[in-house]
């Protein structure tokens, strides 16, 4: 399927390795501080995580995505896992150069609505940890339940408070 989500001020599109530095030096250990993966630990291991991610692409497991400004500049992905699931997992992030400037809310708002019409769904699942403000502000900008918190430490020793979302386009 052919992706090309266009928003006022970003164009979404499938995840090339073209983006993998861009991806790799990106997802840098302040951008997952709250998020369950931790930075890729090489280059290497980046690009094998990533084509798994294109290879459930291919299948229409998940949507995988760049982030892109008008002029073609990387900043950021966005995935939808689980799409045969009744609430597919949403994942976002936004380099940090690119943070508050309504970056993930615009690229969200264009994946859901995309993803409402080529795969009919509803509600989505999205995990923040509650520390992190950015996002707990970014599920207020949706239709949103409240679920469960789920605190705990991961295999890496990172301490989170992921508070779990059902939320759905406005």
């Amino acid at each position: 399927m052919d992706i090309m989500i266009e928003t006022g001020r970003l164009r979404i599109v499938p995840f090339e390795m073209k983006y993998l530095e861009d991806y790799y030096l990106g997802f840098d250990e302040e951008i997952t501080k709250y998020q369950y993966p931790d930075p890729f630990e090489s280059m290497s291991a980046a690009k094998e995580v990533l084509q798994g991610f294109i290879h459930c692409m291919e299948q229409e497991e998940m949507v995988f995505l760049s982030i892109l400004t008008l002029n073609g500049d990387f900043i950021g992905g966005v995935e939808v896992h689980g799409l045969g699931e009744q609430y597919p997992e949403l994942g976002i992030w936004v380099k940090k150069p690119a943070q508050q400037k309504g970056y993930a809310y615009e690229a969200l708002a264009g994946v859901l609505e995309f993803v409402d019409e080529h795969y009919h769904k509803d509600w989505y699942v999205y995990e923040a940890d509650i520390r992190n403000a950015g996002s707990m502000k970014l599920v207020e900008k949706f239709e949103y339940k409240k679920e469960s918190l789920d605190e705990f430490v991961t295999e890496t020793g990172k301490s989170l408070a992921l508070q779990k979302f059902l939320i759905q386009r406005k």
